[in-house]
């Protein structure tokens, strides 16, 4: 299919907000997944990501330390 094939955009499309699934958290839910089309997508922040992997979980917990030492230094 060609750009000259398809149809003309006649409404502007519909951006579906949603915010992290974890109750509480006011953050933007931008990661998420399905297991299937038949089951709704559920989305996380990255800090409450169920599935992080091991080097994730790492960088995450050193960026929390990092900005709780320049807390208590402030």
């Amino acid at each position: 299919m060609s750009d000259i094939d398809k149809p003309t955009l006649t409404n502007a499309p519909q951006m579906y907000v949603h915010y992290c699934e974890n109750e509480g958290c006011k953050q933007w839910g931008g990661w998420g997944n399905s297991p299937s089309p038949a089951v709704p997508t559920r989305s996380w922040c990255f800090a409450h990501f169920p599935h992080k992997s091991y080097e994730q979980e790492q960088a995450l917990r050193q960026k929390l330390e990092a900005a709780e030492r320049r807390n208590i230094i402030q």
